[in-house]
């Protein structure tokens, strides 16, 4: 080759090399025409093996508060979600993928940073994320991808400049205002349907990104979180329709309370059918990877917050045509902490070495493959002090309860819910059984363990069993292990309720916005 030839290569191959992802591509397709997909599909860094010309588009739907077989794919016979069930039917369902905390903000704070909630400084609720969090949104962003979120936010204004648009829906719909305004003790959201449900701005901005960009967007419901309104839909679900849990009493207004929410996530299947048909309106249906999951459990006692499945494990529906079979099903597990290597991995940009997560692409091509042999999840305040602790196998679960003191009281609304109202009056009366009167009983005991493949709402607890020992002490061993190499390490001091743990009302103590984590530890 002529010197001047190969000096040109090689300022080219410098060039190229110390350029951001987004500029390489257009660099190397403007001076190298066609040769440049080759050059990309194997030199790339941090490639994984996707080349720049098919670099999927993503939406990441979180349904917030919605239980993982609340709805028609996970076989749920009452509740009509025919968006979710056909795309199921597109895409793979994944059967055991849990999230890293069942409460709102630390659940998110896990997922856009690929790190447990106690690492993230936003562990408890409505702490924000500090600005010092690396994020996979804005590693999409920095190698060319164009990134949204629409609907609840929930993460503080620290993240906003990571994606290049966020429309916020407000917090009227999942928090009390603080001082006066608070006395009603009511959350709903006032407005149109698509304010109330939080999926006003799906469609929009998925109309106006631009179109010579791949995209990312975070599209997150207030649906169907507390509180709720009567006649939300269409022939509303009736009492009589509900599946009620053995842990919960089967009463007129538990039923009542089931059926309300039946009816919030009806309604957000509808928004998601929205996107759904505007993408392929696009055409963009064939290179857009979707997934459905929920930040927590359904909002009812024994559930949301806990870190039993009925909190922790969620819907995971993946779409991706061409590369997911359809109608395929995925028993392993998988965490919320690996969505964030896994959309950096399909893009083809490197993930930071201080993501917990793993990808789990390998079982989007093999859906018997194994990315993970445990799960891991954890409980902290959330309107009441707690601090619990689990690790999950495929089988097995095994919970901490380090403040075994406390009662495990539900959220606030879920104290103030019509379920919570007819517990407490079942309990003083006499009338619930052992399985039903879990959140009023303090102190409890230290640790559980269940065999959730005999018993899968977790009712029997196996910590003294002599058979169970030995896995029990594996798992012990695993979960400390998991706090030492993390740093979970239990606080100097606890953080107090800021709600009355028998009706849910405010404290004089609650203010809003709540202080951030190191803001309440300076004034400790």
């Amino acid at each position: 080759m002529p010197n001047h030839r190969r000096r040109r290569v090689l300022r080219v191959s410098e060039t190229v090399m110390n350029q951001p992802a987004c500029k390489l591509i257009d660099f190397l397709l403007s001076r190298l025409g066609i040769c440049a997909l080759l050059f990309l599909s194997v030199a790339m860094p941090g490639n994984c093996g996707v080349a720049a010309e098919s670099r999927p588009n993503f939406i990441l739907f979180i349904a917030d508060d919605m239980a993982w077989d609340d709805c028609g794919a996970y076989g749920h016979p009452r509740i009509r979600t025919p968006n979710l069930d056909r795309l199921a039917g597109d895409g793979m369902r994944f059967d055991n993928a849990f999230l890293t905390a069942s409460s709102c903000s630390p659940s998110r704070a896990s997922i856009i940073t690929g790190r447990y909630p106690h690492q993230t400084d936003a562990e408890q609720l409505h702490w924000p994320v500090p600005a010092a969090q690396v994020t996979f949104v804005e590693r999409l962003k920095e190698s060319g991808y164009w990134t949204a979120a629409a609907g609840k936010w929930h993460l503080g204004n620290a993240l906003t400049n990571r994606f290049d648009r966020v429309l916020d829906i407000g917090t009227a719909g999942f928090q009390l205002p603080s001082g006066p305004a608070a006395s009603k003790a009511r959350m709903v959201e006032r407005g149109s349907d698509g304010l109330q449900s939080g999926c006003r701005d799906w469609v929009p901005v998925l109309r106006d990104r631009p179109r010579d960009r791949p995209f990312f967007l975070w599209l997150a419901a207030l649906d169907p979180h507390r509180d709720y309104e009567e006649n939300i839909i269409p022939n509303p679900y009736r009492p009589e329709e509900v599946r009620v849990p053995p842990y919960l009493p089967d009463e007129e207004n538990t039923r009542k309370d089931l059926a309300l929410y039946y009816n919030e996530i009806t309604r957000l299947d509808r928004y998601v059918g929205e996107v759904l048909a505007e993408l392929e309106k696009q055409g963009e249906t064939g290179n857009t990877f979707v997934i459905f999951i929920s930040d927590n459990g359904r909002p009812f006692p024994r559930d949301k917050t806990t870190v039993y499945d009925s909190g922790i494990k969620t819907p995971w529906i993946v779409r991706w045509p061409g590369r997911v079979q359809p109608g395929s099903t995925c028993a392993s597990l998988v965490s919320s902490v690996d969505l964030a290597p896994t959309f950096l991995d399909l893009a083809g940009v490197r993930a930071p070495a201080l993501f917990e997560g793993v990808s789990f692409a390998p079982l989007l091509r093999d859906s018997k493959a194994t990315v993970r042999e445990f799960v891991f999840a954890e409980q902290n305040w959330h309107d009441y002090e707690a601090r619990n602790r689990a690790v999950r196998t495929a089988r097995f679960k095994y919970i901490l309860n380090e403040y075994y003191d406390l009662p495990l009281t539900p959220p606030a609304d879920g104290v103030r819910s019509l379920t919570y109202t007819a517990m407490r009056r079942l309990r003083d009366a006499g009338q619930l059984t052992p399985e039903q009167s879990v959140c009023f009983v303090k102190p409890r005991l230290r640790e559980e363990f269940y065999d959730t493949s005999k018993d899968p709402f977790e009712m029997k607890n196996l910590a003294g069993d002599p058979a169970y020992q030995s896995e029990l002490e594996r798992l012990r061993a695993l979960l400390a292990g998991w706090k030492q190499k993390t740093d979970d390490s239990t606080p100097a001091h606890r953080t107090a309720d800021e709600f009355d743990r028998e009706e849910g009302t405010p404290l004089a103590n609650r203010v809003r916005p709540r202080p951030s984590k190191a803001a309440m530890m300076r004034a400790e």
